[in-house]
């Protein structure tokens, strides 16, 4: 195990959580932060969540909770071998897509539209909401009571929401900021135009090289692509070309992995000797001084990121915008967008969710409270709620 480097986040320096919690004997902060997401009903959610592929079209494509936890792995090694905290990195990788609406982005985008006129709807913000006050476990408080640390890498693993001046960047420039930026229950104000830790950037690039080797599996496996469509690709092709090459005669299936693992490591050995490089030439000397060290630390060479965005165009235009993929994701969106426009007129939401959205003091409040319930769905709840909903009314006319 790799010794701890000085600019590693420290459990025993964290700024705490919003509610005192005594220490524990045995576990760290983060690792603390870490078993509360996982016993949450949120996390067990993402089981039947969309990634890619609907959960219910095949047993074997990966779903937000196999993904999430594919994540957590790269993350944790890639944190070792950096000398950081893997838990804290952990943490966030395990939360990053608690926000996440049910049919995966095709959901996010409906319910963005829907939401428009009441402050948008953002997948980061809301696994924040989900942290903070939409899991209650506990008797003297709602949400998970995280620390700042993990709070903080769950709202900027991508990189700071403002600038200096607290103008927005990035794709807040275009968007604009989430709501509800000023009400997040932390113990310490999150610092929207800083950086987060090198945890929280490793859980991040982590996702993305998830997403990069498992889809191109979970293609493979739809038949949407062939192994030899990859052999021109950037980034896959000449690992593709090589195991082509060597293993000719054996099975699709184990070419196909073989060229999985082998760019998952290449990503990795890459964003390990990238960052290595990027944090020595900073110069950190505490996890604060990367917050503030004015960019992103963790990151891949020029090489494999400019392939890693080539890889990402094929898959767009291959996978993504097919119409095996697109096709449910068109039922999907009207699922979500006909659930919201049903309970924002008949207010008839199941248990506790009903009582407060009918004792909600505003329009805003009140659809605020049925975006919350939604993107809590799964997939097959929100299927069932939407047959029930709208089966037995279309039999009646």
């Amino acid at each position: 195990m790799s010794e701890r480097a000085p600019y590693a986040s420290e459990p025993s320096q964290s700024r705490g959580r919003i509610h005192g919690a005594s220490l524990s004997p045995t576990r760290s902060e983060y690792q603390r932060d870490r078993d509360r997401i996982i016993h949450s009903t949120a996390f067990r959610r993402l089981q039947h969540k969309t990634q890619v592929f609907l959960h219910h079209e095949g047993q074997h494509f990966r779903t937000r909770l196999t993904h999430t936890l594919e994540v957590s792995q790269m993350a944790r090694s890639i944190a070792r071998a950096l000398g950081l905290d893997e838990d804290l990195a952990e943490a966030v990788a395990l939360a990053h897509d608690l926000g996440h609406t049910p049919f995966g982005h095709a959901g996010e985008r409906v319910m963005n539209e829907k939401m428009a006129e009441f402050g948008g709807f953002d997948h980061n913000m809301q696994a924040i909401r989900v942290v903070t006050r939409l899991e209650n476990r506990y008797a003297g408080h709602d949400g998970l009571n995280l620390t700042w640390e993990t709070l903080e890498g769950i709202l900027k693993h991508n990189g700071p929401l403002v600038d200096r001046e607290g103008r927005p960047v990035g794709r807040y420039l275009r968007e604009g900021l989430p709501f509800g930026l000023d009400d997040i229950s932390a113990s310490e104000d999150l610092q929207l135009s800083t950086h987060a830790s090198l945890e929280a950037q490793t859980a991040a690039i982590a996702d993305d090289i998830a997403y990069n080797a498992h889809d191109i599996d979970d293609a493979l496996r739809a038949g949407l692509i062939r192994l030899g469509d990859l052999v021109g690709v950037p980034l896959a092709g000449p690992i593709v070309r090589d195991v082509l090459s060597r293993w000719p005669d054996i099975e699709r299936s184990r070419q196909a992995h073989e060229v999985q693992r082998r760019l998952i490591t290449q990503s990795i050995e890459d964003v390990i000797t990238t960052s290595n490089a990027a944090i020595a030439a900073a110069g950190p000397q505490s996890a604060d001084d990367v917050r503030h060290a004015g960019r992103t630390l963790i990151q891949f060479s020029g090489e494999i990121a400019d392939a890693e965005q080539g890889l990402k165009r094929f898959l767009f235009d291959n996978v993504y915008r097919s119409e095996a993929v697109m096709a449910p994701v068109r039922k999907s969106q009207a699922v979500v967008g006909e659930l919201f426009d049903h309970y924002q007129t008949m207010l008839d939401l199941p248990g506790r969710w009903g009582n407060a959205v009918r004792a909600a003091a505003s329009e805003t409040q009140r659809a605020r409270i049925i975006c919350d319930f939604i993107a809590g769905m799964t997939d097959p709840y929100a299927l069932e709620q939407h047959a029930r909903l709208f089966d037995a009314a279309r039999r009646l006319g």
